[in-house]
């Protein structure tokens, strides 16, 4: 099998390479190659700005009939980002850079206005001294007093050099850093006096409201009635009011029930004292009166313990 990827190719004994056609192109051939801005524009048709190292698409041609030095200059043609006008530039190899032709002015020329400002001044002065010989003798005495106003400046940023050559920076630190020391404690200080001078002067209003209370006059001595907080009500114990208010309405519905001391006041025992002459002879009319008054006394007793126990009970009821 033969090799997959030929290398070398076979030419025969009779090959003439200037036999070989060319291909004829014509010289303004345009190719599309791809770039960059190559510097800020701004379109003439929109006023878009295209900046430096944005990239397009080219058409590249060569520029017939200009040449510097044997190099070629080449036009290039890009389109606006926002209307598609066509703007072109060229090569100046002179400058090396390159000079907008149509569609679009640069910005930012101000370097470049400044040389070619600079230029023409240089060429104005040879074209000068060419045909003035004294002014060839002035150019060169305002140059040499340029020359030595340019050292003694250049001097004097010898010596500012070795001025701080000499400076010893770790003092300097130090020195800034006990300045701040102090800056600090003077701070401390200042607060301290004016909390004093607060304190003070809250000191002397005390006193004054102080004296001010001792000239009143005396208050009356009468018993001050306790202020009632409304958290009082919660302390209280409402048991007994809530005692008194049942009382109060059982007495208005039924009726005041009386109590023992005034019972016993209604009804009273009488004490019989026996006979000292029936005593020996009338036994039995002794027992027998003594057994007809017992159901009395008996009876009235009775009726007491009922009316005390009766009126226990409310009592304890109504407690």
């Amino acid at each position: 099998m033969s090799e997959r990827k030929v290398l070398n190719k076979y030419y025969p004994p009779d090959f003439d390479p200037a036999k070989i056609p060319k291909l004829k192109l014509p010289k303004d051939r345009q190719y599309v190659v791809r770039l960059m801005a190559p510097f800020n524009m701004r379109c003439k048709t929109c006023g878009e700005y295209i900046y430096k190292g944005k990239k397009f698409n080219a058409r590249k041609e060569t520029v017939q009939n200009e040449v510097y030095l044997g190099l070629p200059i080449f036009r290039f043609y890009i389109k606006c980002t926002r209307c598609l006008a066509e703007i072109t530039f060229k090569t100046d190899p002179e400058n090396t850079d390159y000079t907008m032709e149509h569609g679009a002015t640069r910005n930012f020329q101000a370097e470049k206005l400044l040389e070619e400002e600079e230029k023409r001044m240089q060429k104005e002065r040879e074209e000068e001294e060419l045909n003035n010989p004294m002014k060839v003798l002035e150019n060169r005495t305002k140059d040499s007093k340029l020359e030595m106003e340019v050292l003694e400046n250049l001097q004097e940023l010898k010596e500012l050099n070795q001025r701080q050559a000499n400076v010893d920076f770790e003092a300097m630190l130090k020195q800034y850093k006990e300045y701040e020391e102090e800056q600090k404690r003077k701070e401390q200080e200042e607060d301290e006096q004016e909390m004093k001078a607060m304190l003070e002067e809250a000191q002397n209003r005390r006193l004054l409201v102080d004296s001010d209370s001792d000239e009143e006059p005396a208050k009356s001595h009468t018993k001050p009635v306790a202020e009632i907080k409304p958290t009082d009500i919660l302390q209280e114990d409402p048991q007994p009011q809530s005692k008194k208010l049942k009382t109060e309405s059982w007495e208005r519905s039924v009726g005041k029930l009386n109590t023992k001391s005034q019972l016993a006041g209604l009804v009273t025992v009488k004490k019989q004292k026996p006979d000292p002459t029936l005593a020996n002879g009338m036994e039995n009319q002794g027992t027998t009166a003594n057994t007809g008054s017992f159901p009395t006394a008996t009876g009235t007793m009775s009726s007491l313990s009922l009316l005390g126990a009766y009126s226990d009970s409310e009592d304890s009821g109504s407690d």
